[in-house]
């Protein structure tokens, strides 16, 4: 098989091909195509190409009637038109009486191909010759391709005219004489004839005579020829390789194991992602693999709907005409179709791609089944919808992804500059439409397309008018997603999340909107797969920013821009307007109001009466933070479903506070409770009850009229030092949160013999002294933690929980019957006299929690090839840390003061986040340096012998690498590499050049210098550590230009006391050094992290203050701030697409939803953490 270079008349080198069929008519073609070329007038090289003009034929067939018409010519004909190809034959084409030269010529013009049949009589015809001339001057000047046949003629005959030719233009010159010809025109004949025959074609003696071979041979040629000219227009093709790759390799048509099996690929995705694109850059690719028999159905949802164009009759017509190559197949009926499909195509190896369908009835109607094409066949099928790729059962599925920043700026540019980067003028502007889109190519389209050629003040104009109100255009094709949701309620539940619950748990959701009688969980099950909703890692609901806009916007339509008709209510400025102004009505469904964050607000502007919401007959939906109501409440609404307080100012529920019989959640996030309510009302649904950080609550409430009760949170709930015996009279109860209730010190008996918790949480309960007898008795029990504590004794019935997955034990003296019911656990934390000699035969163990213990040594831990967290804080004779498995991702080492020897971190690419703090006779991490791209956390305060070198180099690597936080102990100022410095204070001002040297902002790298008071911050240190994501101090970035905030709190890791143990009463002793020398003065301790600017959301020109600021000034002070602005790719690559959702953002007052932190990051792990369910509470790395 030759390789040949393909040249066109523009003298460009095209491509290389290896079809053996065509290499001879290609090769001399393009020599004489180049000759041609290059001696032509400036008119003639610039003709179109034969790849760019739009053909009437595909063939025009050339040949002497008498000698062929009703043989080989004939079945030529026939082969062609078979295959579907446009085939001009004179006698179909032109009725006798209209055979005239200029429609001839005109047919010839249209033609993509010429295929001329040499026979023994073809030069008789003067008419077969003035075709050739005309054929050949379209070869020249179109670029169109000719194939020459020999046909019972020798190639020299024809060349030369000799033999029959020379007997034939014998007459011809003899005309010339009798004034029949001119003698120029025969003369053209002759050269027409020469450069013909010149062209390396087909003579049916290479055949041996087989007319059938000879005819196959030709078709082959000519397919290949028209499908290397039909491809799909497609314009601006942006980031296409790497997505293409992707679906090239689950299509998988090189593998030898799978040409012969029938293949079906989705690609799913949001509306306007790039699916279609996609789908026809497949259809482009695959061309030549499939000879031609490839069908693309576009836009299946509408054509099936639209009885015009015969809905899926007309889809399937379609379908048969593209693989069998015919014009004008009829199917009658859907089911018609279908037999014809499987009956016809069952031995076509064809590529089929059927873009946006979005009903089952479509795909059963064009790809019912495998069996239905030929083997080797590939069905693609883009969709919204993954249950549908689920019910035809697809062999793979790409995801379609959104566009970096670098491709969407140069999509928009494309559209908005005709080039592929902005003008530099635009660029702030092009940079904020990036940020707008969110990588959602059609977005990019739209406003770009709609931007070109206007001045930057009407760019600025439309960009804020953006702000307010989303572009209909690209509305309109998110909406259809929407549109196509099965029911109103589906689509409710969508409203909800979009207007109130992204970032929040979606089990939590889903209760709360079941209880609305949503139908949740089949409802947010449709809405993920409709691509409308996503699910992160921690089981948060998540949606892009344009779906929830558009959600936003479907509301304030349908109230016709009525803040009081609104059904939902999430602006700030609606809420107090219409709070104010008592103008609430039955429309209203929801409302959502933040306040507790807002430094500027007064004491009145929190204040509203509650008989503002009188008129809500409806309301379902209510959260409110940092709010207080005034007056009475009889006449508060009686349908709440979630029920959202935080900072709640009162004692106690009020006693006219109206029973809520199908409230499902109660938060009272950090209250001033003392008691939960005086007299006890039926809540008969309520089904989460979360009190945490209602430090004055003394008691639990009464649970005997909650019957209905699943989870219970009281964490963070220090005062309470009773829990009600109803508990145990709970049948439904699963979670149960007490961590850190440090006057606790039992549970009621009868509590032990539940046989419905799951999760039971007791970290931090410093006074609880012991767990019940009957602790073996709940059968259900998965998740049991019970760190520092005051419990020494586990009872032996522990044993018979069989389905404990998740055991997490720290105290002295723990014994433990039996060590075989616990092989199966995946998280596992114990004492020394706790832990198995055969610890690496439990396979399957996740999370290894080994702190507080006296060993000096462990045994190699290399063999738990599952383990992924392991903690070993406050192990204060722990010499070296044993081998590790490299899947390891978290390790926890916090005062290990005897710590000298870690194992290579060089081959750890999979570790996240490393504790050493407090280290002190700790000088290095070998090979820490090779695991720095994939860290998102470092604490190494308080290792203070580590060496200058180490310690200079990790804190500069991971600075220009990292995404988050490093901070180490000693006399540190703030590096000089810090562009914006305050050396005296927490805060820092500065405004944002614009770009530098054509680079954009990445991100703010923040550096501040601190101290504290030791004795009570240490022990605040080690508890917030170990188990939480909160920390006490925040940063707060405000654009002062925009007038926004983004609010986040840093975790921090403990000092060098943080490992004092507690006595009885649950108070921290004074620690005292080894050496029983003085205690050494307080270090400062620096701390240094990244911010990203997808985030961010900076511009050049745009006023910035960063505040760090302390929850308790009196315990930490901050000495010194500085910022460093970040550009261009310094930062780390996974800094280009953090998750926005980490942080809370306030934008003029907005309610931007939130992280349901009181339910765990999924079912299995409920409880676990102690999470806000603010968005800012969580730490940003």
């Amino acid at each position: 098989m030759k390789e040949l270079l393909l040249l066109k008349s523009d003298r460009k080198a095209v491509s290389i091909c290896s079809w053996t069929d065509l290499n001879q008519y290609q090769l001399m073609d393009a020599r004489k195509a180049h000759k041609a070329s290059s001696s032509s007038s400036p008119s003639s090289s610039s003709s179109p190409s034969s790849s760019s003009k739009r053909w009437e034929y595909q063939v025009f067939l050339s040949f002497r009637g008498e000698d062929t018409r009703k043989g080989f010519t004939g079945h030529l004909h026939a082969a062609l038109s078979n295959a579907g190809i446009r085939t001009f034959l004179d006698d179909n084409e032109l009725k006798r009486a209209e055979f005239i030269k200029t429609q001839l010529e005109q047919a010839i013009d249209g033609s993509m191909i010429s295929i001329i049949v040499f026979s023994k009589s073809y030069a008789d015809s003067s008419w077969c010759l003035d075709e050739l001339v005309k054929i050949m001057e379209c070869r020249d000047k179109l670029g169109q391709q000719v194939i020459p046949l020999f046909y019972n003629v020798d190639a020299s005959d024809v060349r030369k005219q000799t033999g029959s030719f020379a007997q034939a233009f014998e007459k011809h010159e003899a005309g010339i004489c009798e004034g029949k010809h001119e003698k120029e025109k025969v003369q053209r004949w002759r050269n027409a004839l020469t450069q013909a025959a010149n062209l390396c074609g087909e003579d049916l003696k290479n055949a041996a005579g087989n007319e059938v071979e000879f005819i196959k041979k030709i078709l082959r040629v000519v397919n290949n020829l028209v499908n290397r000219n039909y491809q799909l227009d497609i314009e601006h093709l942006v980031g296409i390789t790497s997505r293409l790759n992707d679906v090239v390799r689950m299509i998988d048509i090189e593998n030898s194991g799978s040409k012969d099996v029938v293949r079906m690929i989705g690609i799913l995705g949001m509306g306007g992602i790039g699916k279609t694109t996609l789908a026809k850059t497949i259809y482009n690719k695959f061309e030549r693999i499939f000879e031609g028999r490839r069908s693309f159905l576009e836009n299946v949802r509408e054509v099936s709907a639209n009885q015009r164009s015969n809905g899926l009759v007309g889809l399937q017509e379609q379908l048969l005409n593209d693989i069998l190559k015919g014009e004008g197949i009829k199917v009658g009926s859907v089911a018609k179709g279908i037999d014809m499909i499987r009956e016809r195509l069952c031995c076509k190896r064809a590529l089929v791609i059927i873009d946006d369908a979005d009903d089952l009835q479509q795909l059963k109607a064009i790809a019912g089944a495998r069996d239905w094409f030929g083997p080797g066949s590939r069905i693609v099928i883009t969709t919204r919808n993954k249950h549908l790729l689920e019910q035809v059962g697809v062999d793979s599925t790409y995801m379609a992804q959104a566009m970096n920043e670098k491709e969407a700026l140069e999509l928009f540019s494309r559209h908005a500059f005709k080039r592929g980067d902005p003008d530099q003028e635009y660029l702030d502007l092009s940079n904020f439409v990036i940020r707008y889109c969110r990588g959602l190519p059609l977005a990019l389209e739209v406003v770009g397309s709609f931007l070109i050629k206007r001045s930057t003040a009407e760019w600025e104009n439309h960009l804020e008018k953006l702000k307010i109100s989303p572009d209909g255009d690209i509305q309109k094709t998110l909406k259809i997603s929407f549109d196509g949701l099965p029911d109103d309620r589906m689509r409710k539940i969508f409203l909800d999340i979009s207007c109130f619950f992204i970032g929040y748990d979606k089990d939590y959701v889903t209760q709360i909107l079941d209880g609305c009688g949503f139908h949740a969980t089949i409802g947010i099950r449709v809405l993920i797969e409709r691509c409308l909703v996503t699910v992160s890692e921690q089981n948060r609901l998540m949606m892009h920013d344009l779906l929830r806009d558009m959600g936003r916007e479907i509301v304030h339509k349908n109230a016709h821009g009525h803040p009081e008709k609104f059904s939902r209510l999430w602006k700030r400025e609606d809420v107090t307007d219409v709070l104010n102004d008592e103008s609430g009505t039955d429309e209203i469904e929801g409302v959502a109001i933040d306040l507790d964050f807002d430094v500027d607000s007064d004491l009145d502007s929190t204040r509203f009466s509650a008989q503002a919401f009188t008129k809500m007959k409806k309301l379902r939906l209510l959260h409110l933070s940092g709010v207080e109501l005034t007056g009475e409440y009889k006449d508060f609404p009686k349908k709440l479903m979630w029920l959202s307080w935080h900072f709640f100012p009162l004692e106690s529920l009020p006693d006219d506070f109206p029973m809520q019989p199908k409230l499902v959640a109660l938060d009272l996030h950090h209250s001033k409770l003392k008691i939960v309510w005086k007299d006890c009302k039926l809540h008969q649904n309520l089904k989460i009850l979360d009190l945490s950080g209602s430090y004055q609550l003394t008691k639990s409430p009464d649970f005997s009229k909650l019957p209905n009760l699943e989870e219970l949170i009281l964490q963070y709930c220090e005062s309470l030092s009773e829990v009600h015996s109803s508990i145990g009279d709970l049948g439904r109860l699963s979670l149960v949160n007490l961590q850190y209730c440090k006057n606790l010190q039992d549970l009621p008996l009868n509590f032990y013999k539940s046989k419905s918790i799951e999760t039971l949480i007791l970290n931090g309960c410093s006074r609880f002294r012991e767990l019940g007898d009957g602790l073996g008795d709940m059968v259900s029990l998965t998740i049991l933690e019970a760190d520092k504590t005051f419990i020494r004794q586990i009872p032996s019935s522990i044993v018979k929980l069989k389905k404990l997955r998740i055991l997490s034990l720290s105290g002295e003296n723990f014994e433990i019957p039996s060590f075989t019911p616990f092989v199966t656990c995946c998280w596992l934390g114990l004492t020394e006299d706790a832990i198995p000699k055969d610890l690496c035969s439990l396979i399957s163990l996740e999370h290894l929690r080994l702190q507080s213990n006296y060993f000096c040594s462990l045994p190699s831990l290399a063999g738990l090839s599952k383990l992924k967290v392991l903690y070993l804080n406050a192990c204060r004779e722990l010499l070296a840390i044993p081998d590790l498995p490299t899947n390891l991702h978290v390790l926890k080492a916090i005062c290990c003061p005897k710590l000298e020897t870690i194992p290579d971190f060089s081959k750890m690419w999979n570790m996240r986040e490393l504790y050493l703090s407090d280290s002190f006779k700790l000088t290095e991490v070998p090979g820490l340096d090779k695991s720095l791209n994939s860290m998102t956390r470092i604490h190494m305060e308080g290792c203070t012998n580590l060496t200058a070198d180490f310690r200079n180099n990790i804190l500069q690597r991971w600075t220009s690498c990292g995404f988050g936080g490093i901070y180490l102990n000693g006399n540190y100022d703030i590096p000089e590499w810090f562009k914006f410095v305050n050396d005296v204070d927490n805060i820092v001002f500065f405004e944002v050049p614009q770009r530098i040297m054509g680079r954009d902002l990445k991100g703010l790298t923040i550096c501040f210098v601190y101290s504290s008071g030791r004795r009570r911050w240490s022990h605040w240190h080690y508890q917030e550590f170990e188990d939480s994501q909160d920390g006490p101090i925040g940063i707060i970035v405000r654009n002062l230009t925009k007038q926004t905030a983004l609010h986040t709190k840093i975790a921090f890791a403990s000092l060098k006391s943080s490992s004092e143990p507690e006595d009885d009463s649950g108070e921290s002793e004074e620690p005292e050094d080894d050496s029983g020398e003085p205690e050494e003065p307080e270090d400062d301790y620096l701390w240094q992290g990244q911010l990203s600017n997808d985030v961010l959301r900076l511009q050049g020109g745009e006023r910035v203050c960063i505040l760090v600021r302390p929850d308790d000034v009196d315990l930490v002070r901050v000495k010194k701030t500085g910022v460093h602005l970040k550009w261009d790719k310094v930062m780390k690559e996974n800094m280009d697409n953090p998750d926005p959702h980490l942080y809370d953002w306030e934008t003029n007052g907005d309610f931007s939803g939130g992280v349901d932190d009181s339910i765990s990051r999924n079912r299995e792990n409920k409880g676990r953490k102690s999470k806000r369910r603010r968005i800012g509470s969580f730490d940003y790395v």
